[in-house]
């Protein structure tokens, strides 16, 4: 499968999510609730002068027919990244699956899924491309 490359802006934005990522880990570490890693990981990406939306419902088409209620994503940051945030001892591969599902529903080409709950966090973190 070949993929298209990806913007200077996507890998930019990529970068800031993976260095944010490591300042709340080292912050506040594992253990805590995905709302409080998604506030905290919003605010860091703000920090940044990026624009992040929390909790985006998407609407996607199916059957000709376009449903409003069919998606949520954590986190959209500059309407060209999507990232899903958990805090768990183990990711389920539904999650993985979950990604990469919204990244074909929307259309994006760049994902993260955010495992908090991991004790090195360069282990809590998986891109993934459309």
């Amino acid at each position: 499968m070949e993929f298209n490359a990806l913007s200077i802006e996507e890998e930019r934005i990529g970068k800031c999510i993976v260095n944010a990522s490591y300042i709340i880990h080292k912050s506040i570490g594992p253990g805590l609730l995905e709302k409080i890693y998604e506030v905290c990981l919003a605010h860091e990406l703000r920090k940044v002068g990026l624009d992040v939306k929390r909790q985006v419902t998407i609407p996607i088409q199916y059957d000709g027919i376009q449903f409003d209620e069919g998606l949520r994503l954590d986190l959209l940051v500059e309407d060209k990244v999507v990232i899903e945030i958990k805090s768990v001892e183990q990711v389920n591969p539904v999650w993985e699956a979950q990604i990469i599902s919204h990244l074909k529903l929307t259309g994006l080409s760049l994902g993260y899924l955010r495992n908090f709950n991991v004790p090195l966090i360069k282990n809590g973190i998986r891109r993934f491309r459309n």
